[in-house]
């Protein structure tokens, strides 16, 4: 799946953001992770560096071989093993419960079909096992910036980005994956300057119900 054009952008644009405050997002959304974790859209492998040793594996896939190629870069000095591999979202290389824990970092507003990307998601997390994501979502509210989103999203904004979709309502097709939804941080990203039809956020967590596996 190539995009260079987007790939080149997303490489500086994503620096930026995390300069911007989207570094300390990530940290949190890796925060308290153990076992092995499965890393759905690595992108330039800017997720890799908050990953804690209580990880002892990273599976990290990515599509795209431009950003594919920086993520394994990335994960040669990261804290713990990364394995960095071609793979889609709605075809996971992975066999079912395989890992404790998946993470999604900007990445559901671009996969073709998120209700299959989830089910994969499901697929390969353990009864009891964790999601946690980090996206940009369809605003909240009814209002104009909603209708900014449609208006993006039916125009070049998809075609520009990667794919990206702005107006997509995340957290539903969270919950109708079959995930429990644990805790959401609803915010606006950057938090200064002009809204955009990318300003919604959410990071939260879900769980794949089941029985825990003991440890």
């Amino acid at each position: 799946m190539r995009h260079p054009i987007f790939a080149r952008i997303y490489e500086k644009l994503s620096v930026q953001m995390d300069r911007a405050g989207a570094a300390e997002h990530r940290h949190a959304l890796a925060a308290g992770l153990h076992g092995r974790v499965i890393e759905v859209g690595a992108g330039n492998g800017l997720m890799f560096a908050h990953y804690q040793p209580t990880v002892t594996e990273v599976l990290a896939v990515e599509p795209e071989p431009r950003l594919r190629a920086s993520a394994q870069a990335a994960a040669r000095s990261a804290p713990v093993r990364v394995r960095v591999v071609d793979g889609l979202a709605d075809a996971l290389p992975a066999d079912d419960g395989e890992f404790d824990a998946a993470v999604t970092a900007l990445v559901l507003c671009t996969v073709p079909d998120q209700q299959a990307a989830l089910a994969e998601i499901r697929r390969v997390l353990r009864p009891g096992g964790q999601l946690r994501f980090l996206e940009h979502v369809r605003a909240d509210q009814p209002g104009a910036l909603r209708r900014a989103q449609q208006i993006a999203d039916a125009t070049l904004w998809p075609l520009l980005l990667g794919g990206c979709h702005t107006s997509r309502d995340t957290v539903a097709t969270i919950t109708a994956a079959g995930f429990t939804l644990d805790h959401l941080d609803r915010f606006r990203f950057p938090p200064g300057g002009p809204t955009s039809p990318a300003s919604p956020h959410i990071r939260g967590t879900a769980t794949r119900p089941g029985p825990e596996r003991r440890r």
